[in-house]
């Protein structure tokens, strides 16, 4: 189980609170508007942001003193973390070990991963030779190498169309699924978090509020929802 236990996250004026729980092997959506502290949540949680006050556990234990790699979970960004000098194969190598010194079965379960996303041959070519969403399947493929408890997303697919959004959003579900990790993403788009999530986490005026059943939550979102989907974003 992930807790927030009175987090408190503070800088430069901004300030952003959190006091939740969320139990593995769901899938969370953390929308709000822009600036409100949705990405910086997420760092906390991975380590990258440290806390003010409070402290983020998983199962029981204080996660605050360990190191972003050390956590027990993944991250994917917009840029999808990706080494433009390492191939793709180099890269999701990186998930096993940092020094890329892989053993034969390691090498066959990057091989593996990558059959699995639908990239079988493309080890050898860099990610600027990947289209976008060849490049999220690559990031997504290094995630399930890891197999970490949590997957966090901070819109890595926000700039694919549609359709293809809507394929790795499912890919993600399918492979959190097996591995029965909990996964938070962070999103911009309604209709995303109806789609994919579970839950959803509200961010706004300095709070995430805590997870709220997706239907329930837009069948009666509260002001500060509203206020953010605007008459066009009811859905």
């Amino acid at each position: 189980m992930l807790q927030l236990d009175q987090v408190v996250l503070a800088q430069d004026g901004f300030r952003l609170t959190a006091n939740w729980s969320v139990a593995p092997g769901g899938r969370v959506a953390v929308i709000g508007p822009s600036g409100a502290g949705k990405s910086s949540l997420l760092a906390a949680i991975a380590g990258f942001f440290p806390p003010v006050s409070g402290a983020v556990r998983w199962n029981g234990i204080d996660i605050g003193g360990l190191a972003p790699g050390a956590r027990p979970l993944s991250i994917l960004f917009q840029d999808q973390n990706l080494f433009p000098h390492l191939t793709v194969a180099q890269n999701l190598g990186l998930g096993l070990q940092p020094d890329l010194r892989l053993s034969v079965a390691e090498a066959r379960r990057v091989d593996a991963a990558l059959e699995r996303v639908g990239l079988a041959g493309l080890g050898q070519r860099r990610p600027g030779e990947l289209s976008g969403g060849q490049a999220g399947r690559a990031a997504l493929a290094r995630a399930l190498l890891r197999a970490r408890p949590m997957l966090l997303l901070d819109e890595p697919f926000a700039a694919l169309g549609p359709a293809l959004k809507a394929e790795m959003l499912a890919l993600v579900a399918e492979v959190a699924g097996e591995n029965g990790a909990l996964v938070l993403m962070v999103t911009h788009d309604p209709a995303d978090a109806k789609a994919f999530a579970e839950a959803v986490v509200l961010v706004a005026d300095g709070v995430a509020d805590a997870p709220v059943p997706t239907a329930r939550l837009f069948a009666d979102p509260p002001p500060a929802l509203r206020n953010y989907l605007g008459p066009a974003g009811k859905i």
